[in-house]
């Protein structure tokens, strides 16, 4: 420290980095444990309240009282001394073992201050730090055998190429799911092993949505997956095929099918916002959004605390490791952290450009849909139209020999459409004058002004 930046500190005082301490007391672990469990910062003694340089007897015996009040903490907490005057600055670092406390309870910096986390504050720390993993936890109190789905194991046993040589109990025990103490699925259990696992566990429901144009405004369609996440998966990787372009590619008697951003890269991505999205953080879903020009990709959580943006791609911090484990097992990923490197390599032979990411409280994945240097309205609008022709078409099938049918039960025989996307549908058939309506909405019956 140099007598310039001390002159800075005591003018501009304390803050989430920095406390004073006119001489060591009793709060002094207090302040050390706060400054652990947070980004780290320095402890000053020997400056009193106002702010103003006081001074303190620096010797051994105070150097080694710190360095015990230090080790004392739960766990010990590592720090370094420096003199300057006679100041004596502590260094505490960030804590790699948090949370941290001392004999008076947990504490972490608020602002300027010290603050000490009740119960519930110290739960969500755990949470936020990583410490308490949502997947290992049981919060239903129902016997296993009355949750888990035997069917669903043996399409995973299979898919995993693990034969069936125990009972499923034993199976479940081995894959980490069975909470034996309470005869219960943990979270993971659940999400894969169960039929509904949203009706246990609301925020693993994926919300695909398929907009018109640009912006959140018009929904064509829309699809809410509530299925265990194998199927999952496959579900949101269906109503993407649906719905993104396809060109064909033909090669000797045989057509090729070709998406326009590749399957591989969609199901990584998929697969990396289910598996690694915060699931302590109930109140969203993961996204996926399809635009005229882009898909997005979003889960709630951001990055994971441990991991550096800097790092993001080269190194991997599994947020929930036994689901992680399970889709490992079940060999929809190869490898773990190899899934972003993969999705660049398949966008850029496509000749997409690579995708982007965005972190916030949400971590998303952006792909452009258009080739590099064209614009979507060489490929989409044409595509496009085709699609709506021919869901049009269907439509108009259904209600020749069903004119009373309603939106509900048109999209239930559709199978692959919501209501509003077949209202989207109807309102532009009565706006180009195909359809009309006579009657009232209940009792009423639809008319085809023409129909080829």
């Amino acid at each position: 420290m140099t007598q310039a930046e001390l002159d800075t500190i005591l003018q501009e005082g304390e803050g989430y980095y920095l406390e004073f301490k006119e001489s060591v007391n009793s709060d002094l672990a207090k302040e050390i444990t706060a400054f652990a469990n947070s980004s780290g910062g320095r402890i000053l003694i020997g400056i009193d309240d106002d702010n103003n340089q006081k001074g303190v007897t620096i010797n051994n015996d105070l150097k080694s009282r710190i360095q015990t009040i230090a080790r004392d903490c739960d766990p010990s907490v590592n720090i370094n001394l420096e003199t300057f005057q006679n100041i004596l600055i502590i260094h505490i670092p960030e804590g790699k073992e948090k949370p941290y406390r001392c004999n008076k309870g947990f504490f972490i910096r608020n602002g300027a201050s010290t603050q000490k986390m009740n119960t519930n504050q110290i739960v969500d720390f755990l949470q936020q730090e990583g410490r308490i993993k949502f997947d290992e936890q049981s919060k239903i109190k129902t016997n296993y055998k009355k949750t888990y789905s035997p069917a669903l194991l043996r399409t995973f046993l299979k898919i995993a190429g693990i034969p069936q040589i125990m009972e499923d109990e034993d199976i479940l025990r081995n894959l980490g799911v069975l909470n034996e103490d309470i005869s219960c699925l943990n979270n993971a259990g659940i999400l894969f092993f169960t039929k509904n696992p949203g009706d246990y566990i609301n925020q693993c429901i994926v919300t695909c949505v398929l907009y018109k144009g640009t912006e959140k405004i018009n929904i064509l369609d829309r699809k809410d997956i509530n299925t265990d996440f194998i199927n999952t998966i496959n579900e949101s990787i269906i109503f993407l095929t649906r719905h993104l372009n396809v060109s064909y590619k033909i090669e000797s008697i045989q057509r090729q099918d070709i998406l326009e951003i590749p399957e591989v890269a969609l199901r990584e991505a998929v697969i990396n916002a289910v598996m690694h999205r915060n699931y302590f953080e109930d109140g969203a879903n993961v996204m996926i959004e399809i635009f005229d020009d882009r898909l997005e990709i979003s889960n709630p959580g951001g990055l994971p605390k441990a991991l550096d943006q800097k790092d993001f791609g080269k190194k991997s911090i599994r947020r929930n490791p036994l689901i992680a484990n399970l889709f490992q097992r079940a060999r929809f990923i190869e490898k773990l952290g190899t899934g972003i490197n993969r999705m660049k390599k398949e966008v850029l032979q496509a000749g997409l450009a690579e995708p982007q990411y965005e972190f916030t409280g949400f971590f998303t994945i952006i792909f452009n849909r258009s080739k590099v240097g064209e614009t979507v309205e060489k490929t989409y609008p044409e595509t496009t139209q085709k699609t709506t022709q021919k869901t049009t078409q269907k439509i108009l099938d259904i209600l020749k020999e069903h004119p009373q049918a309603g939106r509900k039960e048109i999209a239930e025989i559709l199978g692959d459409i919501t209501e509003d996307g077949v209202k989207y549908h109807i309102d532009k058939l009565k706006k180009e004058g195909v359809l009309n309506r006579i009657g009232p909405d209940k009792g009423g019956y639809w008319e085809i002004v023409s129909f080829e």
